[in-house]
Order: structure tokens, then sequence, then C-alpha cells
């Protein structure tokens, strides 16, 4: 099997969350590390899997399924790219979760599916914190009435919230969005809606995710800090 470092760089990349956990008074074991496979090869995934790897984040849907077959039954498959509503009908009973919800349409389709093959869904709204034009996401100022509105469909469970942050050279430059997220979900918790838990924070990539992680990130996304770059 050919060797790409990836289980030294698994190591370093826990060992940085460590860290920060250990600096913010937190324990190690609320963060998951998401190995983002995207355009990977099942080689690579395999060898991350043996050591210890569970979680993966896949971008699209087709690429997702493709590795879903070709992988162990323990992976849970998070879906971290934006997600057609076309699409949803072939991943409901597949995925842990769908990190990529940001419309209540998309929503609905979710909900729909999910009713159809009698599962529920797990899934994080996903937040366009620093209102860039070219990311997906809804407007801070309308996350809470997306929620509310979510809230009432069947067979989905909003577990918390997720942004994608700008690329930086710098992770300390995106600290202000990843605090802002953690503010949110904190003031949406306060609502106290039923079916809605805000437990869950997926924000942090290569680049950034040692700051996410010291401001409560519990899900960090990481490909190339893993497999090397694309």
């Amino acid at each position: 099997m050919p060797q790409y470092g990836i289980k030294e760089n698994l190591e370093k990349v826990q060992n940085i969350i460590n860290e920060e956990c250990i600096k913010a008074g937190r324990n190690s074991t609320e963060v998951t590390l998401v190995a983002v496979s995207k355009t990977k090869p099942v080689e690579m995934l395999n060898e991350a899997y043996e050591y210890g790897c569970r979680d993966f984040g896949e971008n699209k849907v087709q690429e997702l399924l493709d590795k879903y077959e070709a992988m162990p039954k323990d992976i849970r498959w998070h879906m971290i790219g934006h997600l057609q509503r076309n699409k949803v009908k072939y991943i409901v009973d597949k995925v842990y979760m769908i990190h990529s919800v940001d419309s209540l349409r998309l929503a609905q389709e979710i909900s729909k599916e999910a009713v159809k093959k009698s599962v529920t869904v797990n899934i994080l709204i996903e937040v366009n914190v620093a209102n860039e034009e070219t990311k997906f996401g809804v407007k801070v100022e309308d996350t809470l009435e997306l929620v509310r509105e979510i809230a009432k469909l069947p067979n989905i469970f909003v577990k918390g919230l997720m942004t994608i942050a700008p690329y930086v050279d710098d992770g300390e430059k995106n600290r202000k969005i990843f605090n802002k997220l953690c503010k949110l979900a904190v003031d949406i918790r306060k609502e106290n809606i039923d079916n809605i838990c805000m437990d869950l924070l997926s924000m942090g990539m290569s680049g950034d995710y040692p700051v996410a992680v010291s401001e409560g990130a519990t899900h960090v996304r990481v490909g190339t800090g893993i497999f090397g770059s694309r």
C-alpha cells in the first residue's frame, strides 16, 4: 500500500486538537475530526480508516455513494458540500449527518425522503457568517426563523450549526467568525424550540481548525492536513 504519511498527519492533527482543548478547558472527546476525503481514492481512505478514522466528509453525492459501497459499514459519512434537492433521496439513509442545510426547501425534501425510508436524518444549518457572496448558507439574522420552520418537519433533527469561514493565511483571522457562530448557537438554544438541539458546531478546516476548536467547534473538517494537497 502506498504511503502518504496519513498516519503521521492524523496524529499531528489529533495532537493539535488535544492541545487546543486543554488550553480551552475542554475534553478532547468533545471534538470529532471529520476527514474530508473528496477527490481522494478509496486506498487513501482505507489507510485513514486503518489508523482509526471513522468520520469522513464528502462534497458530492455520487462520490459519497461510490465510497459508501466500497468502504466498511461502521463509517459515519458526513455530507459537507452543497446538496441539490434532487439528490437527497440517494443519501438520506446512508449519511450520519448533513452539514449543509441552508434553506427550508432543502430541509423539506430531506424530511420527505426520510419519511419514505423511515429514517431520522441529523442535520446542521449552514450559516454564511462572513456574508461571502460566493458561499452558500443562510444569513446570521435569518437563521433563527429558518430553524423554527425546520423544527416543524418530521424525521429531521437539527443538531447545531455549520459554517465555512473565509480562506485565510492565518487562522487567527477567522476567530471572530467562529465566535459569532458559537454565540448564535447559544442564542437559538435559549429559545427552547422543540426538536432543536444546538450542541454541535461544525467549523474549522485545515488552515484554521485550531482556532475553531478553541472557540467551541465540535466537528472540524480537515482534508489537506490529513491527505495532503489536492
